[in-house]
């Protein structure tokens, strides 16, 4: 008798030890794929991501070199839309590529082309307080860098729908300021949404703000051109305070007037049969009148903008470029980027960051997953081992 029960405590001792081991196996393939998915992927991704160089080296010109980095479209979900696992996947897959990126690149200045959130246009307080909470969680940055924000559609509503309580809101959140001057060079961010041009309240204070911007940026050109009106300066120009002379780079969430995106391309361009709908103006695109009135009154370099979730690249009046920048929302794409910039007060050279595919993620779930049903199946004994198999299949294979 006791001979029978050491031999059952024997084999209940060596079953434990195995469904141990299979847990183990389980636990570490578990563990593995989730550091990998949801961590290691995002710096392998972004580190092969570098800063473009200039033409003329800032050592050489005497300038300095300002790293911005500009990203879109995040449309942090809200209490309405999306379910609870999307807003939290998504938020965490842009935290993690947001982080990976200020700690690799180490940009320092990071600007956002609007519609943050995706239900800011409708929000109540309390969830605009909380979708706020969340932004500053996902986009936490050091004291070092700047994060600069441009009002989109979802942000404070269209045309219609935005209101002056709407606008406060986000300013008060966001830094209002409309033009940002640092390292020699001007950055003026344009709050598209309020540019319809029907002489509404909101319209007229936002054209009368721009104007003002020409002004001042004018009044420095003319400095920067005429040393000796240095010393006493235009009359018009007389008192007014002086910003650096190089041409302003013009930051909105809506594009400038295009007809599509028919002429765009690469692979992260609008798929092919969306490149030729017509955009709407007002709508996709802002009007022509309000993309002519930019275009003459700011007289801009570089032109970078969002809105429409996809790449493009297109040129305006005398070759003035407008770089159409993707949603970095996996929500919204299966390739999501960021623009890197290298810039002077003369100069810039852009590059594009693209994060991990999601479809690579998801394919390694996949992969994973049937490397655990392979272990669970071989344990159990309904799948012979595979270095047993394979042992056995070259045996047959020498002895033939």
């Amino acid at each position: 008798m006791a001979l029978i029960w050491l031999g059952f405590g024997r084999q209940h001792l060596c079953l434990l030890k195995r469904r141990s081991s299979l847990l183990l196996k389980l636990t570490a393939v578990v563990f593995a794929v989730l550091l990998f998915c949801e961590f290691l992927i995002y710096y392998l991704v972004i580190f092969r991501c570098d800063w473009p160089e200039v033409k003329t080296p800032a050592h050489d010109s005497g300038q300095k070199t300002l790293k911005a980095m500009f990203l879109a479209d995040t449309h942090l979900l809200g209490e309405v839309r999306g379910h609870w696992l999307d807003k939290l996947r998504r938020e965490w897959q842009m935290e993690r590529a947001f982080q990976t990126a200020l700690w690799l690149l180490q940009p320092e200045v990071v600007f956002i082309l609007g519609d943050i959130f995706d239900e800011g246009k409708w929000s109540s307080s309390q969830a605009w307080a909380d979708d706020v909470e969340r932004f500053q969680k996902i986009f936490r940055h050091p004291r070092h860098v700047q994060l600069k924000v441009v009002a989109g559609n979802h942000d404070i509503g269209f045309h219609y729908q935005m209101s002056t309580y709407k606008i406060k809101r986000f300013e008060k959140v966001f830094n209002p300021e409309r033009l940002f001057s640092w390292k020699g060079m001007n950055f003026v961010l344009v709050n598209s949404v309020a540019l319809e041009g029907d002489g509404c309240h909101i319209c007229s204070e936002a054209e009368a703000e721009l104007i003002e911007i020409s002004h001042k940026l004018n009044c420095s050109r003319e400095v920067g051109e005429h040393l000796e009106a240095q010393k006493r300066g235009p009359g018009r120009c007389r008192g007014a305070p002086l910003l650096p002379a190089s041409a302003p780079v013009l930051l909105q969430h809506f594009p400038l007037f295009r007809r599509s995106d028919a002429n765009c391309s690469g692979e992260d361009a609008a798929p092919l049969e969306e490149r030729a709908i017509p955009f709407k103006e007002r709508y996709d695109v802002l009007s022509r009148e309000a993309s002519q009135q930019l275009l003459w009154w700011l007289r801009p370099r570089l032109i970078l903008s969002g809105h429409t979730h996809s790449a493009c690249e297109v040129l305006h009046g005398a070759g003035v470029p407008e770089i159409s920048v993707p949603s970095f929302s996996w929500r919204n794409r299966n390739n999501p980027s960021f623009i890197m910039g290298s810039m002077t007060p003369t100069e810039y050279a852009l590059t594009k960051c693209y994060l991990p595919y999601e479809n690579t993620v998801l394919a390694t779930y996949c992969v994973a997953a049937g490397l655990l049903v392979v272990l669970i199946l071989v344990h159990s004994g309904l799948l012979p081992s595979p270095l047993i198999f394979g042992w056995n299949l070259l045996r047959k294979f020498k002895t033939t």
